[in-house]
């Protein structure tokens, strides 16, 4: 049984149900979930469940949604931004990976508004702790293929429910941003694979959410950034994450990159023991 997630906070009403709209078309979903955090989300009908929530950050949210869907039965979970339209078919191929029980997670080819350019080919966390979306802004790919996955974005993905309840899901601290990095993390440590797979279309507008507030977008960025550095990260990519904060001091909003800097600086002992303890903790998978 597959169970899609979605989870919404403030997109307006029509951008919600394009995406639930393109969901039921596709087919292949037995079940949609949608997690409201912002009290806005009317949608209807007999296979849609909506849990209303406080807004306790977009890791939070879906974990609220795959409780649900386990409890419907699921054995696998799509997770999607509000923001999403799938493409006919996306979910299929996505399946198709779980023949394999070492794969946690497939991540579809997220192409920007227009399906003319790349949104993201999963994630790649860069030298100075920043994760940067695979292909961001390039052609898609002409032929469809499956790869090896280092790290899945948040923003459309199917899950094992074994996976999520190996990993225990989102890490719900991160409330916002880097989720999906920590997750793919913990996950890779205890033996789990992820795939890519760009038979499987997804367009993602971004942003509809949290662009309406800039510098707190920009903090939790900045905050997580530098958690998962000193949750994963080298010395020598902590110092660059560090470093990189430090520089923006400079810039403005002084005050916000201020207490990210602080607040990430403040978690780093948490980040350092959790890595120690991880260490010691045997992979489930071989």
């Amino acid at each position: 049984m597959i169970v899609a997630v979605v989870v919404t906070y403030s997109a307006p009403a029509e951008t919600l149900e394009r995406c639930l709209a393109s969901v039921r078309a596709s087919g292949g979903v037995d079940h949609i979930v949608v997690v409201d955090t912002g009290g806005r989300a009317r949608p209807e009908g007999a296979d849609i469940e909506v849990i209303g929530v406080e807004n306790r950050g977009y890791g939070a949210a879906a974990n609220v949604g795959f409780d649900a869907a386990r409890r419907a039965g699921a054995d696998m979970i799509a997770l999607l931004n509000d923001d999403v339209v799938v493409a006919p078919d996306w979910i299929g191929p996505l399946a198709a990976e779980f023949v394999d029980d070492r794969v946690g997670a497939a991540q579809p080819m997220l192409l920007s508004s227009g399906l003319d350019h790349v949104n993201s080919l999963g994630v790649i966390v860069g030298a100075d702790g920043a994760g940067i979306d695979v292909g961001a802004g390039q052609p898609p790919p002409s032929e469809p293929t499956v790869s090896d996955l280092e790290l899945f974005t948040g923003g459309a993905v199917l899950f094992s429910a074994a996976f999520l309840v190996a990993t225990g899901g989102f890490d719900e601290r991160y409330f916002l941003y880097y989720e999906d990095v920590d997750l793919a993390r913990r996950g890779a440590a205890l033996g789990w694979t992820y795939r890519l797979v760009t038979s499987s279309v997804v367009e993602h507008t971004g942003g509809v959410s949290t662009g309406s507030d800039p510098d707190r977008t920009r903090y939790f960025q900045e905050r997580n950034r530098l958690w998962t550095s000193f949750r994963f990260g080298d010395p020598a990519t902590i110092a660059r994450a560090v470093w990189l904060s430090v520089r923006r001091l400079r810039h403005a909003p002084v005050g916000v990159h201020g207490r990210a800097l602080a607040s990430g600086l403040a978690g780093a002992p948490r980040r350092v023991i959790e890595r120690a303890q991880a260490r010691r903790v045997r992979p489930a998978r071989s």
